[in-house]
């Protein structure tokens, strides 16, 4: 990746950063239901594997700065959910196609059923979908900011993520510039930030600039709700991150979480960080999921 830290602003960009974007990896797609899924892959393949797969309206690239610090002890890929990145659009989208995408990577892979699934959001949401669906296909699961929240505790007012007319920018400057998180929250890591909207762009025909996401998606998306039963029929071996200053997920949200799955699990509160916990505090982060990978191992 060319670099776009020349000039005052380099000494703020830690070199860690570059040397995970920096690090080699394979493109590659795999087709369900008539659709082309696009995943990247890192590390040797004689290694245990992780699967990354990204939140509502990201992508794969959401990664790229975390999943090559796993590759001294584990071989990596990073998936793109259909109708996001780099993968194909559907007419609908549903749970059940979305959980037999990560399957289907998984199998694309070679990956044993001792892979573990990190997933963040919406993306852990069809984890869950995959581990009921495909009950002996999968190793562990973690999640990232993601589950089901008690009944009782209020959800945040929060803007719509919308949907409708595709939003055209006329350069790739300009979209850059409105780059914003989904729900909205701080992040003082400016350069994550612009390195996801970097990579989050896509030349539309005609002219002009656009999101890698289909503006639709939301609302032809069918199936995908939450489901209490998801969580309390899952026996898939499970871990828990999420931001302590998250508003979707809190301390209740785990508490109602142990009530419903049948096994204890790892858990831990990321301080300082909200729902995208990984882009505020990347290398806390990390420390926390090589530690509960060690504890699920």
């Amino acid at each position: 990746m060319a670099r776009w830290d020349k000039g005052s602003a380099s000494s703020s960009i830690p070199e860690w950063f570059f040397e995970a974007v920096e690090t080699e990896y394979t493109s590659h797609t795999v087709e369900v239901d008539e659709c082309d899924v696009a995943y990247q892959r890192w590390g040797s393949p004689d290694k245990p594997a992780l699967l990354f797969i990204h939140g509502m309206n990201a992508h794969a690239h959401w990664w790229d700065f975390i999943a090559p610090q796993f590759l001294d002890r584990y071989q990596a890929a990073a998936m793109n959910l259909t109708g996001m990145g780099d993968s194909d659009y559907r007419y609908e989208y549903n749970g059940d196609t979305f959980a037999d995408e990560i399957k289907a990577v998984c199998d694309d892979c070679g990956f044993g059923n001792d892979v573990v699934l990190v997933a963040h959001s919406f993306g852990g949401i069809m984890a869950v979908r995959a581990a009921n669906r495909h009950p002996d296909r999968f190793g562990a699961l973690v999640l990232v900011d993601s589950g089901l929240r008690d009944p009782d505790e209020p959800m945040p007012d929060r803007p719509s993520m919308g949907g409708g007319r595709v939003k055209v920018y006329p350069d790739r400057e300009a979209a850059l510039g409105r780059f914003r998180l989904q729900p909205p929250q701080s992040c003082e890591n400016a350069y994550i930030l612009e390195y996801i909207a970097r990579h989050s762009l896509m030349p539309v025909e005609g002219g002009g600039w656009a999101w890698k996401f289909d503006e639709d998606l939301l609302t032809s998306l069918v199936g995908a709700d939450r489901q209490q039963e998801d969580y309390e029929n899952l026996r898939l071996t499970l871990g828990l991150i999420y931001g302590a200053d998250s508003e979707l997920f809190t301390a209740c949200s785990e508490q109602y979480m142990r009530s419903l799955v049948p096994q204890d699990f790892p858990a831990v509160a990321l301080p300082d960080s909200q729902h995208h916990l990984f882009l505020d505090q990347p290398e806390a982060f990390v420390r926390a999921l090589k530690d509960m990978l060690d504890q699920l191992a």
